[in-house]
C-alpha cells in the first residue's frame, strides 16, 4: 500500500524547494497550496465563499483573492472558517489524486499547515522544513514583494519550528541545496531500510 509522507514547514521555509528535489527524483508530490487555488475556482467553493464572506471579496463575480487574504490573515477565527471550506475539497481530491498512485511505494503529501489542519494524522511519516527565521522573512519579503511586518502576521497563524520538529520524522535544514540533498538521501535510506523502497 502507497505510504504518504508529509512534507511541511513554515512560510520561506522553503518546502517547495524541498518538493521539487522529490519531484525531480520521479516521486509523485501533491502541493496542496497549488491545488486548493484550482479548487477555489470551483462553482461550490466559490458559492460557499460568497455564503461566508459576502460580495466585498468580489468583483464582477471574480474572487478578489488580496481581499480575502487581508481578512482572514488578520483574524484566526475567519482563517479557520475558509479552511473549513477549503479543506474538505482538498482532502477529497487528494483521495482521488492517491488512488491514480496507489502502485507507488510513496508519496509526497506538501502542506504548510499539515499539522494545523490536522491532516498529518494521515501521513506515515513528516518531514519538517525549517531554516532560519531571518531568512525565512527574507525570503517571503523577496518572494511575494511584502512588508516585514505582514510576514510576521502570518507566522503567527503557524505552528513554529520546535512544534513541527517535536512531531516530524525528519528534519531538513534548508540553508542549501546540499544540505536538503543530503536531508532527502537520509530519508531514501531509511525507507530502503524499511523496505519501502528498494
Amino acid at each position: 500500500m502507497v505510504k504518504i509522507i508529509g512534507l511541511t514547514g513554515g512560510i520561506g521555509s522553503g518546502k517547495t524547494t524541498v518538493a521539487n528535489e522529490f519531484a525531480s527524483r520521479g516521486i509523485p508530490v501533491y502541493i496542496t497550496d497549488l491545488e486548493a487555488k484550482k479548487l477555489m475556482q470551483s462553482d461550490y467553493v466559490l458559492k460557499e465563499i460568497r455564503n461566508e464572506f459576502g460580495d466585498t471579496v468580489f468583483d464582477n463575480d471574480v474572487l478578489v483573492k488580496e481581499k480575502l487574504s487581508e481578512i482572514v490573515f488578520n483574524d484566526p477565527e475567519k482563517l479557520a472558517r475558509l479552511n473549513n471550506i477549503v479543506h474538505p475539497e482538498v482532502k477529497r481530491h487528494f483521495k482521488q489524486w492517491l488512488s491514480e498512485h496507489e502502485n507507488e511505494p510513496f508519496v509526497i503529501y506538501e502542506s504548510a499547515i499539515l499539522f494545523e489542519s490536522g491532516s498529518y494524522k494521515d501521513c506515515d511519516f513528516i518531514i519538517n522544513v525549517t531554516a532560519p527565521i531571518e531568512l525565512r522573512i527574507e525570503r517571503v519579503i523577496t518572494r511575494d514583494k511584502t512588508t516585514r511586518e505582514k510576514v510576521l502576521d502570518r507566522m503567527k497563524n503557524q505552528w513554529n519550528d520546535a512544534e513541527k520538529s517535536a512531531k516530524s520524522d525528519f528534519v531538513i535544514e534548508n540553508i542549501s541545496r546540499e544540505a536538503i540533498n543530503i536531508g532527502i538521501v537520509k530519508i531514501l535510506n531509511f525507507l530502503r531500510i524499511k523496505q519501502i523502497i528498494s
